[in-house]
């Protein structure tokens, strides 16, 4: 069987010195982390994480910029990760959006409150994107080309 990273994509969203993330339950339990998710088949790496965004937030996502890829082998070494994180802003979300059932909640921390927060990080990419957002790395979204 041929070896695949797991493709995902996650959103850097700031308002007024603060970031949106998501509290999720994961089966190494509760964690913190940008709203995220995989690529699924067929679509385009905005459309996932337009998708994903409005999947867990509520909130509709426009991508402005990517801030990176990062490759990132989980400790437990049964899987690698390629995640594309966008940076972008958001409509608020309407009345009566249903949440992905993983979401406990969704939280506006600013840096230092992520940084004091005691709930896990989902992985280190949590943080990397976060310092490479705040040092003001961004590509161009047609940096990516997309052939179908």
């Amino acid at each position: 069987m041929r070896w695949s990273p797991h493709v995902t994509v996650a959103a850097i969203i700031e308002r007024r010195g603060k970031y949106l993330f998501v509290h999720e339950n994961t089966t190494h339990g509760p964690v913190l982390n940008q709203p995220a998710g995989h690529l699924e088949d067929t679509e385009s790496l905005q459309d996932a994480i337009r998708r994903e965004v409005m999947e867990e937030t509520g909130y509709q996502f426009n991508p402005q910029s990517l801030v990176g890829i990062y490759q990132y082998r989980a400790p437990d070494g049964h899987a690698t990760y390629l995640r594309f994180a966008y940076a972008g802003d958001v409509v608020e979300p309407g009345d009566g959006h249903e949440l992905d059932p993983i979401i406990i909640e969704t939280l506006w921390l600013s840096r230092a409150e992520l940084e004091s927060n005691t709930i896990n990080l989902r992985s280190p990419l949590v943080i990397q994107t976060l310092d490479d957002y705040e040092s003001g790395q961004r590509y161009p979204l047609d940096i990516i080309e997309q052939l179908v």
